[in-house]
C-alpha cells in the first residue's frame, strides 16, 4: 500500500518513529521513539531537536521510495 511522504513525515516531526511506523518499518520507529526522549534528557533539551528533524526527513524519504515505481 502507498504511503504519504508528507503525512509520515508530519507524524515524524510531531512524535519522532510514528512517521515509521506508519511506512510499517517498527523496529525503526521504535528506535526513533526510544533515542529521541534519550537526546532531550542527555543533552538537557539541547539536540532533541535534532531528531524531530532526522525522524521526520527519514520517514518521508522511506515513504517517497516506496511510493515510486519500480
Amino acid at each position: 500500500m502507498m504511503k504519504n511522504p508528507g503525512t509520515a513525515a508530519v507524524l515524524s516531526f510531531f512524535i519522532p518513529g510514528v512517521g515509521q511506523i506508519y511506512n510499517g518499518t517498527f523496529w525503526r520507529g521504535l528506535f526513533w521513539l526510544v533515542v529521541t526522549p534519550g537526546f532531550w534528557l542527555g543533552t538537557g533539551g539541547m539536540l532533541g531537536w535534532v531528531c524531530h528533524f532526522i525522524a521526520a526527513y527519514t520517514a518521508y524519504r522511506y515513504a517517497e521510495k516506496q511510493s515510486s515505481p519500480r
